[in-house]
């Protein structure tokens, strides 16, 4: 039996206590399992690994990884989110922020990457969270389609294809990135190089 079979009205700090609380989000008390894909895992693990680098070198702030949960959402203090990537600009980062426990600011950038058993409603559920709390910019990833929705806090949506160039904005300055950069090559991993 699973944790989420066990508990349906659970608390921010009982997920906290839990052995494997990274698996999953918190919407008003109820338990919600993120399940990755093998694709959908490679491609979370290369865009924080692109913006990680980006942000250390220009020294722009913090970029986290799914394990980290934000509790700031004042109107639902039982929800939890878990971007697959986040980012928070160095100007808003105090000594505080790295307590125990949850983030209590919304980050700068949210980046969600959809996995097979994600369904839309969902994921368009999560963005508008986002935006309701003035995360900046939302990124959600579609490592099948092979495309970037990105989502502005008072600005248009764009759809990203590879050709397309993927760019931090004022969020993160001078970032671009070819969006085809953040999927695996299209040949199969199971060809030998020569």
């Amino acid at each position: 039996m699973s944790i989420a079979e066990i508990k349906r009205d659970v608390t921010p700090e009982e997920l906290l206590a839990m052995p494997d609380a990274n698996n999953f989000e918190l919407v008003d008390g109820e338990l919600v399992e993120r399940n990755m894909s093998v694709l959908s895992s490679w491609v979370e693990s290369r865009a924080g690994r692109l913006l990680g680098h980006y942000c250390d070198d220009k020294s722009l702030g913090a970029v986290m990884g799914s394990s980290l949960g934000y509790q700031c959402f004042p109107d639902h203090p039982r929800k939890v989110r878990k971007p697959d990537v986040s980012f928070i600009s160095a100007a808003r980062i105090t000594p505080d922020l790295f307590s125990e426990g949850y983030c209590r600011i919304a980050p700068d950038l949210a980046v969600e990457v959809i996995s097979p058993s994600d369904f839309a409603h969902e994921i368009v559920a999560k963005v508008e969270e986002y935006l309701s709390v003035a995360v900046r910019l939302v990124w959600v990833v579609d490592p099948e389609a092979r495309v970037v929705d990105v989502y502005r806090l008072n600005g248009p949506i764009s759809r990203l294809r590879e050709h397309d160039v993927l760019d931090g904005e004022a969020v993160l300055p001078g970032f671009l990135c070819p969006v085809k950069n953040l999927f695996p090559e299209k040949r199969s991993f199971s060809e030998k190089e020569n």
